[in-house]
């Protein structure tokens, strides 16, 4: 291609990705207004297809767009010891290039009919997320089988993405916020998957080849741990055909390695890893509550009263608003397929940290011996139960709520149920929940920057 006529695509593509951009705005707009109604008059459907692939559907005929979400169970867990960060490396490789389609004919499909797809991986899945206007639905779709089911895993695209990573873990190495956190995990679960960095490190992604990827795809990509959620301008019959179409190839069954349950160890433990920075970052945490656990809806509505509910929770309170001590303080539960953990964080000046700390741990020992008072609760449920609803207010929003939803097994009637049980939580519930797990003496710390008036072991 001649200099004058690459610019000319350039531009092309440039004004096209533009007139899309202020398009696709308008829809979307036209979308959050079409679905200004309680989560609770959602009509969910559950339908399957003859591949043995189900998924819930809500139909929303008002705007023609689809929001199509789905995840294939495993995650990070799932990366060999040897080759972290293998399913985040997926996970950017999928739109470089598949079947006859190299990396920037793949990308140019997708501008040319108006398609949003991206992939990411957390500790326990792999997330698809595709947005589509419905008259392109069906071109979409069979670029986002091609991307599942034969990605081309070209070598400059492997070594464009691999050093698209390493930079990003280059940064995280100098960035207090996700340097504490990565720190944390490998603390509280030394040689356990949970404990490995999902980015991977420098030398496993480095390591990484063709065939590491694959190998991945074809163990983790199968109809047996799939979850899908569409919400759009799509009726039943022709989601069951989608279905078909695009996951029907995948092996029946996944290829997933054993990952044993574990808790963070229990008293309490502090870790400084030195960074030259004005700030200090703590992230802490202990032992937390499971999805499924009968006590979790109060532990999440104790958390909100805890530090989840931004400048009216405990932690923020005491911490920012009475002291001055940071600027921002908060935690909230973290359940996993195989553990579970309360966390929170704090940033502040390296000579407020420890003070910082002890106030959190103050909060947390009241908390455990005293419970929460019949205000906070009503509080905290009135803003629960009320905000809900606006995490229903778009095709994608509700597509990423019900998949989260159909992940974590809580139910196809879930959301008609989730408000009463936020209401059927008592003051009682609260302090016996709280003396469960909110032990200061279990917290795990760890500091990264240079703090005054703390001392452990230098990471």
């Amino acid at each position: 291609m001649s200099l004058l006529r690459y610019a000319g695509a350039s531009l092309r593509r440039t004004l096209a990705r533009a007139d899309f951009a202020i398009f696709l705005s308008f829809v979307l707009l036209l979308n959050i207004v079409a679905l200004g109604r309680p989560a609770q008059a959602m009509d969910i459907k559950s339908v399957k297809s003859s591949s043995g692939v189900e998924a819930w559907l809500v139909e929303e005929h008002s705007v023609p767009l689809v929001a199509l979400r789905f995840a294939f169970i495993g995650g990070s867990a799932q990366d060999p010891a040897d080759k972290a960060g293998v399913g985040n490396f997926l996970s950017g490789m999928l739109d470089e290039g598949a079947g006859e389609l190299k990396a920037a004919e793949f990308q140019d499909r997708m501008e040319d009919i108006a398609m949003r797809m991206s992939f990411e991986q957390t500790r326990d899945a792999f997330y698809g997320s595709v947005e589509t206007l419905s008259a392109n639905r069906d071109k979409a779709m069979e670029l986002l089988k091609l991307a599942l089911t034969q990605p081309r895993f070209d070598g400059d695209a492997i070594e464009r993405i691999g050093n698209q990573i390493k930079t990003s873990i280059i940064y995280a190495e100098r960035n207090p916020e996700r340097s504490a956190s990565k720190a944390w995990f490998a603390a509280a679960f030394p040689n356990h998957p949970y404990g490995q960095p999902k980015d991977g490190t420098l030398e496993t992604v480095s390591s990484i080849t063709r065939d590491d990827l694959e190998a991945y795809r074809s163990r983790l990509f199968a109809r047996s741990n799939l979850k899908v959620v569409a919400v759009g301008d799509i009726d039943a019959e022709s989601l069951v055909k989608l279905l078909d179409d695009v996951f029907g190839d995948l092996p029946k069954k996944a290829q997933l390695n054993p990952v044993p349950d574990v808790m963070p160890p229990t008293g309490g433990g502090l870790n400084i890893v030195e960074m030259d920075v004005p700030q200090s970052v703590a992230v802490f945490g202990l032992g937390g509550l499971k999805r499924k656990d009968p006590d979790f809806m109060a532990g999440f509505v104790l958390n909100h009263i805890i530090g989840g509910g931004g400048f009216s929770s405990k932690l923020m309170e005491e911490v920012r608003e009475k002291r001055g001590l940071a600027y921002s303080v908060y935690s909230y539960l973290n359940p996993m397929d195989h553990s579970a953990v309360f966390m929170g964080s704090v940033a502040t000046k390296n000579d407020a940290i420890a003070e910082s700390l002890d106030v959190i741990r103050a909060q947390l020992k009241e908390l455990a011996e005293n419970g929460a008072t019949a205000e906070d609760l009503k509080n905290a449920q009135d803003y629960l139960t009320g905000s809900y609803a606006l995490r229903f207010d778009s095709n994608s929003k509700i597509a990423t709520q019900l998949l989260g939803i159909m992940v974590e097994d809580m139910g196809i009637d879930y959301v008609d149920k989730r408000n009463a049980l936020v209401e059927a939580v008592t003051v009682e519930d609260l302090k016996r929940v709280a003396k469960r797990f909110l032990d200061p003496e279990n917290l795990m710390i760890t500091v990264v920057g240079k703090p005054t008036g703390l001392s452990a072991p230098r990471g």
